[in-house]
């Protein structure tokens, strides 16, 4: 793995570091880089042929220079890779991403993508979007209990009173500890769970979005879609066309 950063260019005049890159590919497993990393694996040749990404910002150099190559920008200065063929879908991933998924899977992937907010099959014209997180259980034996019951099944009764009842407190008083444990309303952390809920069913199957709806508590398509474009800042059918996990990969 090759990284970049404005000394690369004065490290491809160097005849020795150029043959050494040469000669230790020749045995790697990988051959990798990071950013600009990719003018120094182009100048020892081992681009030539290939597809390969690199930072928006320096595509059309690397282009100009490196011929023998096909450079695809890609709006990101640390998710750059060398690409194997497209995949059926046309689309091409981040480069980190496809490395991870073919480690260790898509559904690996997937889950990395998330949490990083990108986008493993990325759309043009949108680079992130907000991924919901809630807390690990907190050691308060009510405020515990209350976690538990909306994990247990988002599409139950999980009012402020059952979540209250639960913890064996009074509403207001739940209200109150509830936010200074967690650090938000019972409200918004039922909703981003249900709203984790759905984007695993998104992702994993073809119901209907009235049925994901019902059976992650959001009751309608309607309630589900403002709360996805709420919390996620895309549509469930959008979200669905980039996070579908294929079958065939998994």
């Amino acid at each position: 793995m090759v990284p970049g950063g404005g000394g690369v260019y004065e490290a491809r005049l160097d005849a020795g570091l150029v043959g050494w890159c040469r000669q230790v590919a020749a045995s790697a497993v990988r051959i990798t880089s990071v950013c600009t990393g990719a003018f120094l694996l182009a100048e020892a040749g081992l681009l030539d042929g290939r597809r390969v990404t690199t930072h928006w910002s320096r595509a059309e150099r690397l282009r100009q220079e490196y011929r023998r190559s096909t450079s695809i920008p890609i709006r990101s200065s640390c998710v750059t890779a060398t690409c194997g063929p497209r995949r059926g879908d046309g689309r091409d991933r981040p480069g980190a991403s496809a490395l991870v998924e073919a480690d260790h899977g898509a559904e690996v992937a997937q889950s990395v993508a998330r949490h990083l907010v990108l986008f493993l099959r990325r759309p043009g014209g949108q680079s992130q979007f907000a991924t919901p997180v809630w807390s690990d259980p907190v050691g308060r034996v009510g405020i515990r209990a209350a976690q538990e019951l909306v994990h247990e099944d988002p599409s139950a009764d999980l009012t402020v009173r059952a979540l209250a009842r639960a913890a064996g407190m009074s509403e207001r008083h739940f209200t109150r500890v509830f936010a200074e444990e967690i650090g938000c309303s019972p409200a918004r952390y039922v909703e981003r769970l249900r709203i984790e809920a759905a984007r695993n069913v998104l992702e994993r199957s073809d119901d209907g979005l009235d049925t994901v709806a019902r059976r992650c508590g959001f009751g309608s398509a309607e309630t589900l879609r403002r709360a996805f474009l709420r919390q996620v800042g895309v549509t469930p059918g959008a979200y669905r066309d980039r996070f579908r996990l294929d079958s065939s990969a998994t």
